[in-house]
């Protein structure tokens, strides 16, 4: 019996040693898993900023003011209101449509706020926040003969410009135009192209091309009176995996649109309009 209990003294105290040894193997192994567990939000909080890719060429959503080259536009001020509520710093950085949504998607950033709609596909790839602007596509042509355009059937061999990946560029080739592209160019180059003849049609946003129009009234350009077509919803695009980011950034976003601020910041830039509200095109 002696034998016995010694016996089972022995596997206890080795069993209570190695039990021991688990719990704090246990414990450093939950340290580094809190420590690799640690979301993008929680590094924005202990960085006190968010990075957020624009191109600050768009007007009227982030373009530099011609007297005092500071970098403003709808989405910029909404964006920076937006880091005020969240108490976090906003580092803006310029960057080509194309290469923000990559940066988003690398996690080279954390929000691209550039007039970007919202579609199945890119609900594939990113998150977006709750939409800001509701608008439709127009199409941008020369005042003195409308570019020889009536309806989007007869953009069929037609120059059209703008960005390679963007919404309205892949509207103007499933419709026969001829695609001419720019690397990341200010909306003045854009319009006098279509002005002097270099390219006949710009697709895009109503609300941007009439701001964009509007800014130059010497060029030979108008906003097309019967082409309407595609309603839109834009928002602030994030990467797939920062739920808690996009959460925070939701809350944000609602409590502005129901206060009323989004709706200020669009009148200061699109002429008294209120692009939250949403749109009766068809």
């Amino acid at each position: 019996m002696k034998n016995y209990f010694t016996s089972r003294k022995s596997h206890i105290a080795a069993g209570a040693f190695s039990l021991l040894l688990l719990s704090a193997c246990g414990n450093g192994g939950s340290t580094e898993t809190a420590e690799e567990q640690k979301t993008a939000w929680d590094e924005i909080q202990e960085q006190g900023s968010m990075t957020v890719a624009t191109s600050g060429t768009l007007l009227a959503t982030s373009f530099h003011d011609a007297k005092t080259d500071e970098l403003t536009g709808f989405e910029v001020e909404v964006v920076r209101e937006l880091g005020k509520r969240l108490d976090l710093d906003i580092e803006f950085k310029e960057l080509g449509f194309d290469e923000m949504l990559t940066s988003v998607n690398t996690g080279q950033i954390d929000i691209a706020a550039n007039d970007i709609e919202i579609t199945e596909d890119r609900l594939d790839n990113f998150i977006f926040s709750t939409p800001i602007k509701y608008s439709y596509g127009t199409a941008v042509v020369r005042k003195d003969d409308l570019s020889g355009i009536k309806t989007l059937e007869d953009l069929k061999g037609k120059k059209a410009a703008g960005a390679s990946t963007s919404i309205y560029m892949e509207i103007a080739r499933e419709y026969g135009a001829e695609e001419v592209t720019y690397d990341n160019a200010t909306n003045e180059e854009y319009l006098r192209d279509v002005s002097i003849g270099r390219t006949d049609v710009i697709l895009n946003d109503y609300y941007l091309s009439t701001f964009g129009v509007a800014a130059f009234p010497e060029m030979n350009i108008t906003i097309h009176p019967d082409i309407k077509y595609s309603p839109s919803e834009v928002g602030l695009v994030m990467n797939k995996d920062n739920k808690e980011l996009a959460d925070n950034v939701n809350r944000v976003i609602e409590e502005m649109l129901e206060d009323g601020t989004i709706t200020e910041i669009s009148a200061e830039f699109f002429g008294g309009a209120d692009v939250s509200k949403k749109s009766d095109i068809d």
